[in-house]
């Protein structure tokens, strides 16, 4: 059965994590679905290194459904974007009040789900000054899961991160067939 998954983007989101996470996704049979946060239904973003990315839905469209997993990228500004949405952290609330899957890269496990109680002690974002410091005891790894949360460094490891996700979504035996495909050992 195919699972639901969210991808909200904004300007500056980081395009690595997006695509890494949408691509990646869909190999496992996800129907992906990336909704821009911007003002007025703005689809089209201009991501951090000046990619523009069209979403294929507005967030005030994206809240009125159901998804399996909602996937933040990084990027700055853009998690401070990701993180001023208020439908979208509405959204990431019910995630964590239903027990569904929610995940975040980068600057956003710091910038938007730290600053909204959204994660926990032991999480994982860019190891940079200013992120650090806003997370209670980060930790160091690639990627670290916490129960319904699963957290990401940066874009060097969007596809460990992807793969995760799919593992949990999907099961260990889809993620190493998808990961031995994609080459990742």
């Amino acid at each position: 059965m195919s699972k639901r998954v969210l991808v909200p983007i904004a300007d500056d989101s980081e395009e690595i994590e997006t695509s890494c996470i949408q691509d990646t996704l869909v190999r496992f049979g996800a129907e992906v679905v990336v909704a821009s946060v911007k003002p007025g239904g703005e689809l089209v973003c201009k991501m951090s290194r000046g990619l523009k990315v069209m979403a294929d839905v507005s967030i005030d469209e994206a809240v009125t459904q159901s998804w399996d997993l909602v996937a933040l990228p990084g990027g700055m500004p853009g998690a401070e974007h990701l993180r001023d949405c208020e439908p979208l952290i509405s959204l990431l609330e019910k995630q964590k009040a239903d027990g569904k899957l929610y995940a975040a890269m980068c600057a956003a496990p710091a910038v938007v789900l730290a600053s909204k109680g959204l994660v926990g002690e032991g999480a994982t974002c860019y190891p940079a000054p200013g992120l650090r410091e806003k997370m209670s005891s980060p930790a160091d790894e690639d990627v670290v899961v916490q129960g319904n949360v699963v957290t990401s460094q940066g874009p060097g490891t969007a596809l460990k991160f992807a793969i995760k996700m799919g593992e949990l979504l999907y099961g260990a035996e889809k993620a190493k067939q998808i990961a031995d495909e994609m080459l990742v050992s």
